[in-house]
């Protein structure tokens, strides 16, 4: 177990393990609000260690585990390292939660399917029997129809079903997006699964609550009301760190639940710690205390660090602009760091954008930007920032880890991809000839796509796509197969699609080495959780077309829009919001020094919004003439 389990209790650690202690013997469920650097993660793991020694041997001797369930593999691959791989755990994301849970019930799922199914069938006629329908999107909807005609009656005969990243009904393969929707589904309807989930699992942690799906949320309230007795449902987040749209956010409970608050934050100096207090001061109130601090002759001392605005116009070249800016600070604040440009972990500053755009540019994957970023559809828009968008996902998360190891020589790791992933070796049987034969072709097909891959190819997206399913390869989302023989029809998406498959294939890795953070570039959005010593934040709204942030209008130097004055008028979640919050999350990021760069269209109009909105000392917020 790491050093997090034994670090010094907080409040909130206190009184977390008085609340873990009801849920012997009644019922429990308890929200911890932990701020940015606040240490949510040490909380977490050191219930986990507390639970191990004081439930663990019962627990066990039941066959019962402690579940946690985080976002990211990357979070679960964490925790594991701090609990030590301790049997008494199952830790994961939330989709392989689901299917752990769902994996049992094919009967429920293809049902689930059918009537999945049957509903876009429905759908389909509707749109057709719509007079402003145009007949080329009639004929492509009724393309649509007839191919879920001939899939439903197979689903009933499928023996088992797995889980990949695109869904293949016939063959029962589930995608990706299927999951989140397919095991809410099945436990809100079945009482008999929720009582399973909660005897197997009497102790249920979410991990980063507020980005998870309402309706797994609700999922989880369903099984916490249906038990009575020794049960504990438990939420870890921060409403003001939310950054998907689809996120919860604040978790709604009645006033029988714990609320723990937990204020401290160890990460950020106390120039960072007022600014982010005084963003936050407008949302929940919740203000941070304490700040980093650095042991100096025995003594612990707090560190001031740096927080300052920079303003500059629109029209100014911004790369020049952000190189001024990082001299300017490597003199005022005596650090030549702030000059070295570097990559990995060699990196000494972290630039933070909003949207991709300029580190598109600079990267080199500004063709697969444009079609996801520009189309106007917000789905991919959002899932472009973070890999998560459905086109994205076959790319990122299995071809190219599968390119990787190939070229690496690792044979095991291929094999293991490709036996979860190939339809051609989930579709075969045990017979050894058989299997040679195809892992030959297979292996032929894999050096096929280092050549198509490298670097230097010029082939398209959508050629790599019809390789892989002419060969097999990999099992694909069907949602790209209407793109492949143009047979689609148009949607708010389509255009952005077509962009995409359009997109030479080499930029998947410039794309893939930015999402990763192996460059100096990362949106705003993918750095919750991480910290760095320098940190420049990038503001500029003419580069994001769509309208889910804007800083001007945060600010207050640009208009809101009628739908904006009603959104908040009405409390619903407004642009104001969504920006406040990744606002937050960016400028939290820093241990050292944090440097905001805005682009306006009027300097000094921006400068006095700024000024009044009060988040920066005055002294702190320049126009610099160079």
């Amino acid at each position: 177990m790491t050093s997090r389990i034994d670090s010094p209790d907080t409040n909130a650690d206190l009184q977390l393990r008085e609340c873990l202690s009801l849920s012997l013997s009644q019922t429990t469920g308890f929200v911890m609000i932990a701020g940015a650097g606040s240490g949510k993660t040490t909380s977490l793991v050191k219930a986990l260690s507390h639970l191990a020694q004081t439930q663990g041997k019962p627990l066990l001797s039941r066959g019962q585990k402690i579940a946690c369930i985080t976002y990211t593999d990357i979070a679960v691959k964490e925790i594991w390292g701090d609990v030590g791989n301790a049997s008494l755990f199952h830790i994961s994301t939330i989709h392989s939660f689901l299917w752990t849970l769902i994996r049992p019930f094919t009967e429920d799922i293809a049902s689930w399917i059918t009537t999945k199914l049957e509903h876009k069938i429905l759908k389909a006629n509707e749109k057709i029997a719509n007079s402003r329908t145009r007949e080329a999107t009639r004929e492509s909807l009724r393309n649509d129809i007839a191919r879920y005609k001939l899939q439903i009656p197979n689903i009933s005969a499928v023996s088992h079903f797995t889980y990949g990243t695109g869904s293949n009904y016939q063959s029962g393969i589930l995608g990706h997006s299927d999951i989140l929707k397919l095991g809410p589904d099945l436990i809100l309807a079945q009482p008999l699964l929720r009582k399973l989930v909660a005897k197997r699992f009497p102790i249920i942690f979410v991990d980063e609550s507020q980005d998870t799906n309402p309706q797994f949320v609700a999922a989880l309230k369903s099984i916490y009301l249906e038990i009575t007795g020794n049960f504990c449902l438990g939420f870890f987040g921060d409403p003001m760190q939310k950054i998907y749209m689809d996120g919860i956010g604040k978790i709604e409970v009645d006033e029988s639940w714990i609320s723990i608050r937990k204020p401290e934050n160890f990460r950020c100096p106390q120039s960072i710690l007022r600014v982010i207090n005084q963003i936050r001061s407008e949302d929940d109130k919740l203000e941070q205390v304490r700040g980093r601090t650095i042991e100096i002759d025995g003594v612990n001392q707090f560190i001031e660090g740096t927080a300052n605005l920079f303003i500059f116009p629109l029209e100014e070249s911004n790369t020049d602009r952000l190189s001024n800016v990082r001299k300017y600070l490597s003199e005022k604040n005596n650090d030549p760091l702030w000059l070295v440009e570097a990559e990995g972990e060699d990196r000494k500053v972290k630039i933070l954008v909003v949207v991709h755009r300029m580190a598109a540019t600079r990267l080199g994957f500004i063709n697969i930007y444009s079609s996801l970023n520009d189309n106007g559809d917000t789905n991919l828009k959002a899932g472009l920032k973070d890999g998560s968008a459905w086109v994205l996902r076959l790319f990122i998360r299995i071809l190219l880890p599968l390119i990787e190891s190939a070229r690496n020589g690792n044979h095991f790791e291929v094999i293991s991809s490709l036996k979860i992933h190939s339809p051609l070796l989930t579709a075969i049987n045990s017979i050894s000839t058989e299997i040679s034969s195809v892992l030959s072709s297979l292996s032929e097909s894999i050096s096929q796509l280092l050549d198509l891959m490298s670097i230097d190819s010029q082939i398209k997206i959508r050629e790599v796509l019809n390789f892989i399913i002419d060969n097999q390869l990999l099992s694909i989302d069907e949602r790209f197969l209407p793109y492949l023989d143009n047979s689609f029809s148009e949607t708010s998406e389509s255009d952005g699609i077509q962009a995409f498959l359009a997109s030479p294939a080499k930029e998947l890795w410039n794309y893939n080495k930015y999402i990763k953070e192996m460059s100096p570039f990362a949106t705003q959005q993918g750095v919750k959780g991480a910290e760095f010593e320098r940190v420049m934040t990038v503001l500029s709204d003419e580069e994001d077309s769509g309208n889910s942030f804007s800083y001007g209008k945060y600010f207050g130097f640009t208009k809101l829009s009628d739908k904006d004055e009603s959104n908040i008028k009405q409390g619903i979640d407004s642009v104001i919001d969504r920006t406040r919050r990744l606002f937050y999350v960016s400028c939290s990021r820093s241990t050292k020094d944090l440097a905001v760069v805005l682009f306006a269209p009027d300097v000094n109009l921006a400068k006095e919004a700024i000024i009044k909105k009060a988040i920066f000392d005055r002294k702190n917020i320049h126009i610099l003439p160079f």
